[in-house]
C-alpha cells in the first residue's frame, strides 16, 4: 500500500510541478479544471451511490458552472459565488456534521448536488486566482492545508487520546488538530518572516493587521481545513464507501485530496480584500 502511494504521489508531482513552474498559467488553470471536474464526478457518485449516469451529467454541469463564470467575468459573480460557499462552510457545514450519520442522504441529495455545484466552482476560481497573484500566494495557501494534514497526522499518531469527531472519522484527534494548528502557525510564522511580505497571505496580514490578526487567520484556515476534511468523511460514510473513487492508486479520489481546500481557497481569496 506504501508503495503504490508513494508511486502515484511520483507521477502527480512528476505532472503538477513541470506545468506549474516551466509552463504559461494557463496550463496549470487546465489542470486544476480536470481535478475539479473530477471531483465533481466523484461528488455525485457519493450523494447519488450507483448512479452512474447522473455522475457524468453531473461532471458536465460543473464544467459549464465554470465556463460560465469564464464567459461572464462578473466581478460581482465571482465574489457572490466565494461568499456563498464561505457560509456553507462556517455555519452550513458544521450544522450537518452534528446530525452525524443520522442524515437520510436522499432526503439531501438535491441540497448537497446544488451545494457542489457552488463550492467546486468556488475552489476553482480560487485557485486560479491565487495563481494570478503569484506562485508563492498559491503555493503557500496550498501548503497550509498539507502542513495542517501533516501535523495532524504525526501529533495524533503520537499523542492522540481524545477522538475529534469518532462518528465521522474516528482516527481524527482533538490532539491531532491542534498540533496541526500549532505547525500551521509555525509555518505561517516562517512564511511572514523569510519571504516577501507580499509573496504571502501571511506576510501580508503581518504587515497590514499585525501579528495577532495573522495567527488568528491561520488559526480559522487550518480550522476549516478540518471542517472540509471531516465533511467530505460525513458523505463517505452516508453513502457506505471508504473512498471517493479509486482514480488515484494509494490515495483514493481526486475528492480525498482537495477536501481540505474546498473551504480554506475560497475563503483566503475573500481575505485578500481585507488587505491594504
Amino acid at each position: 500500500m506504501l508503495k503504490t502511494r508513494v508511486i502515484t504521489a511520483t507521477v502527480l508531482l512528476a505532472v503538477f510541478l513541470p506545468i506549474l513552474f516551466l509552463l504559461p498559467p494557463i496550463y496549470i488553470n487546465a489542470l486544476f479544471l480536470v481535478m475539479i471536474i473530477l471531483a465533481a464526478w466523484e461528488w455525485s457518485r457519493l450523494i447519488a451511490p450507483g448512479a452512474t449516469r447522473a455522475a457524468l451529467i453531473y461532471a458536465g454541469l460543473c464544467f459549464i458552472a465554470i465556463a460560465a463564470l469564464l464567459f461572464f467575468s462578473n466581478v460581482d459573480i465571482d465574489i457572490a459565488l466565494l461568499l456563498l460557499a464561505m457560509v456553507f462552510w462556517i455555519v452550513g457545514a458544521p450544522l450537518i456534521m452534528s446530525r452525524g450519520t443520522q442524515l437520510t442522504l436522499s432526503k439531501w441529495q438535491f441540497f448537497l448536488a446544488v451545494l457542489g455545484l457552488i463550492v467546486l466552482p468556488a475552489t476553482w476560481f480560487a485557485l486560479v486566482f491565487l495563481r494570478e497573484m503569484g506562485l508563492l500566494w498559491l503555493l503557500t495557501a496550498m501548503a497550509l492545508v498539507w502542513v495542517a494534514d501533516i501535523g495532524a497526522y504525526f501529533i495524533g499518531k503520537a499523542f492522540g487520546r481524545r477522538r475529534l469527531a469518532p462518528q465521522l472519522s474516528p482516527g481524527k484527534t482533538v490532539e491531532g488538530a491542534l498540533g496541526g494548528i500549532v505547525l500551521c502557525c509555525l509555518f505561517a510564522t516562517l512564511c511572514a518572516l523569510y519571504l516577501p511580505p507580499t509573496a504571502t497571505i501571511f506576510g501580508a496580514f503581518a504587515v497590514s493587521w499585525g501579528w495577532l490578526p495573522m495567527f488568528l487567520l491561520v488559526i480559522s484556515l487550518t480550522a476549516l481545513s478540518i471542517v472540509g476534511d471531516l465533511f467530505e468523511s460525513q458523505l463517505k460514510r452516508l453513502s457506505g464507501v471508504k473512498d471517493s473513487s479509486h482514480l488515484l492508486p494509494g490515495h483514493g479520489g481526486v475528492l480525498d485530496r482537495i477536501d481540505a481546500l474546498l473551504p480554506t481557497m475560497p475563503i483566503v481569496v475573500l481575505l485578500v480584500g481585507l488587505l491594504k
